[in-house]
């Protein structure tokens, strides 16, 4: 399949720049059988059925971006993708020139780190003060808000661009479909019978790239880390055998759930995946995806794509336009069955 059949026309005034007012007051459209129906976030609770599991993504996001300088005097922008132990990280660094193993970078004006060499696109780097790299990223780095909205991180953002039920430090970007739900929605879901589990993949800033190749099955995935419980399989199971339906909060709990599949049944354990879903791809685990809007030829949407439909989607994708719905990480959601 070729990039250009996942785009689509977007109007830069439907991409959200905040959240709205209130934590979960957004819109939700509706696509099942073939139907599209306009709703509200806050009917998500009807749509649920007792006996379902919701699977929501856990990972906390870190405050990743940094700004800086070189020992020679250069500029510096340090964006952390992942914490490698207490003291060591990857990270993309822009600069006018590529900083090379051994320069020494000083960071929010206090920060010395060592550039120790190359991993890939991603630069190796230790934090060199005793603390424990998580520590400082919280005390002096910069909430790593996504590149199409345009205003700096600030103190909205720094409770909004994080899920109630965030608990495990790790990603550089929010699983945006849980940034729909607050405790009360969390707690009428229980009380309806519906159980609710969790995963841990860890968002990287790879999510927000499009796929640039002509052909979507040359294009390389970004990897990233993920752990399924015991006690979500073991939900999992439950579910299935009472007759209820897996529902994902997002495109990374369902890139979890279905990486520790590959192998046919679920598997509770880490690991890391790059797992590229495209049209065509067998869905093992998930029967309803709850998702936000998605970037034109990203590989998000072509994930859409293959759960919901190719023509049904890009119908659905037309149909959110023309009814202004919000784009993107603090957009407006969608909830899809998945197209057996």
């Amino acid at each position: 399949m070729r990039t250009e059949e996942f785009n689509f026309a977007l109007p830069d005034t439907l991409i959200a720049q905040h959240p709205p007012a209130v934590r979960g007051a957004s819109r939700m459209l509706y696509a099942h059988e073939g139907v599209l129906e306009d709703r509200q976030f806050s009917d998500f609770l009807d749509l649920l059925h007792p006996n379902d599991v919701l699977v929501l993504n856990d990972t906390r996001v870190i405050k990743a971006r940094f700004f800086g300088m070189k020992e020679s005097g250069g500029k510096v922008e340090v964006l952390v993708e992942r914490v490698l132990n207490t003291h060591e990280v990857l990270a993309q660094v822009r600069a006018s020139r590529s900083p090379l193993a051994g320069t020494r970078l000083m960071l929010a004006d206090c920060l010395l780190i060592e550039v120790l060499g190359r991993v890939g696109e991603f630069f190796h780097l230790r934090f060199l003060p005793d603390e424990d790299v998580l520590v400082l990223l919280e005390q002096y780095g910069r909430l790593p808000l996504p590149p199409y909205i345009t205003h700096a991180a600030d103190g909205e953002d720094e409770q909004r661009y994080q899920t109630v039920f965030a608990r495990t430090a790790g990603a550089v970007a929010a699983p945006t479909a849980g940034l729909h739900f607050n405790d009360a929605m969390l707690q009428a879901l229980r009380d309806k019978g519906v159980t609710i589990a969790y995963v841990t993949l860890h968002v990287g800033a790879g999510t927000f790239q499009p796929v640039r190749t002509e052909h979507i099955h040359e294009h390389v995935m970004h990897y990233e880390r993920y752990d399924i419980p015991t006690a979500t399989v073991a939900a999992i199971q439950r579910a299935k055998t009472c007759g209820g339906r897996v529902v994902a909060a997002g495109t990374t709990s369902l890139r979890a759930l279905e990486s520790a599949a590959q192998q046919g049944e679920l598997q509770a354990g880490s690991g890391e995946t790059g797992i590229f879903i495209t049209p065509g791809y067998t869905f093992r685990v998930v029967d309803v995806l709850l998702t936000n809007f998605h970037l034109p030829q990203s590989t998000l949407l072509m994930l859409v794509c293959a759960f919901g439909g190719m023509t049904e989607m890009l119908s659905a994708y037309r149909h959110a336009v023309e009814n202004q719905y919000r784009f993107f990480s603090y957009g407006d959601a969608m909830l899809i069955e998945r197209k057996i």
